[in-house]
């Protein structure tokens, strides 16, 4: 476990930053929710501070004085044991509490978490939890940003967020196929540092001898897929991906617009020609995976990427695999609400690998098991091959 003083530095700068990617914004940003799965920004503010404060708070500080009673029922997400709160898809009708009342509470339990922390460093499992709400927020600030750009890239202005947000690096490189001998490996955290209850119960797995590629699939390859028709072959798609491209009109990956035949992307800096070298991102798990099959190839199983991960650069995208999101074996749900956490989801979803360009520093690591249903993608989602 870090130091109290290291936890409390870590605690700090991660309440700021959340604070930092929202100042782009103007105010009547705060409280759009264009779909269900996409949250207002004020949301997240109000959602992030309120974990702290009712696991943590609540419980390790007796003479806690709630900054506001009913704001559990207002931010509080998917945790049923916390008892009632407002409905996911009606969190774009909260215009109050206001922005501001929203960053005065903020600041409430930033002091009274950190002043808690300061009288009681000897609490380990006060300081695991409150590292634990620490990593919570930082999936949060990436959640803000992919909702900042769902919400603003279907404004029909379509503005900028910060000319100075850069989604890619370029691809330069010619893919090389990494080869990966048959054998039994250990999958799953295994280290010191942090890492979700999904991670652990570190097992064998049996591998078959295969190749992965050494890079992303890019916008160029991409593009040849769009330009065979790819969307309109039917064998190339899952019953249930078929569907829905057909009931959503699905004919590139989000935020592709085709302009006069060329073709444009809406970026976090604003519209922009698309960029043949970078990697292709906002696609479904649909649409990966007929896209391997357009290639006579594969998407890797999340354990095919563990192994071979530190035999490529990761980390622009959320790279789906093709495994569906299950526990590891002798895998235990934490005790309480926290146990609502990962453990509830593993159903229908399938798991992504890597990390992604919105990701915060000091989050992801090689065995990080992000998920999410089949036919999302306003995440950074992209795909790697394999065979």
């Amino acid at each position: 476990m870090v130091s109290t003083s290291a936890l409390l530095d870590f605690f700090l700068k991660t309440r700021t930053h959340t604070e930092t990617i929202c100042k782009p914004l103007q105010i009547e940003d705060y409280v759009v929710q264009p779909i269900a799965d996409v949250s207002p920004p004020k949301w997240h503010l109000g959602h992030t501070t309120w974990f702290f404060e009712d696991f943590i708070l609540k419980k390790y500080k007796s003479d806690y004085k709630e900054f506001n009673k009913q704001f559990a029922f207002v931010f509080n997400s998917y945790y049923e044991s916390m008892g009632a709160r407002v409905v996911r898809t009606d969190r774009g009708n909260l215009s109050r509490p206001t922005v501001g009342e929203v960053y005065a509470y903020r600041k409430y339990v930033t002091s009274a978490l950190a002043k808690l922390l300061q009288e009681n460093d000897s609490l380990t499992e006060l300081k695991e939890l409150i590292e634990i709400g620490i990593h919570h927020e930082k999936q949060h600030q990436e959640l803000l940003l992919t909702d900042i750009k769902y919400i603003l890239g279907n404004n029909p202005l379509q503005p900028l967020y910060s000319e100075n947000f850069n989604e890619y690096q370029p691809i330069s490189n010619t893919p090389k196929w990494l080869p990966v001998k048959e054998g039994v490996y250990k999958i799953g955290h295994n280290d010191s540092g942090f890492c979700y209850d999904n991670e652990l119960g570190r097992h064998n797995v049996f591998l078959s001898e295969y190749q992965i590629s050494s890079e992303l699939v890019t916008n160029a390859e991409y593009l040849k897929f769009i330009e065979d028709d790819g969307y309109n072959q039917v064998l190339l798609w899952h019953s249930e991906g078929w569907d829905w491209i057909e009931e959503n009109n699905i004919f590139a990956p989000q935020y592709w617009q085709n302009q006069d035949g060329e073709w444009y992307c809406y970026q976090l800096n604003g519209v922009q020609k698309l960029d043949l070298q970078a990697p292709v991102t906002h696609i479904s798990y649909y649409e990966a995976f007929a896209f391997a099959q357009w290639k006579g190839l594969r998407l890797p199983t999340e354990f095919e990427w563990e192994i071979a991960q530190s035999k490529f650069d990761w980390g622009q995208r959320w790279e789906w695999t093709e495994s569906a999101y299950l526990p590891y074996p002798n895998y235990t749900k934490a005790p309480g609400a926290l146990g609502e956490y990962n453990g509830k989801f593993m159903v229908s979803q399938k798991t992504l690998r890597g990390g992604s360009v919105a990701t915060s520093d000091n989050h992801t690591r090689a065995t990080y098991r992000n998920f999410f249903h089949p036919q999302l993608r306003w995440q950074f989602t992209g795909l790697r091959l394999a065979r």
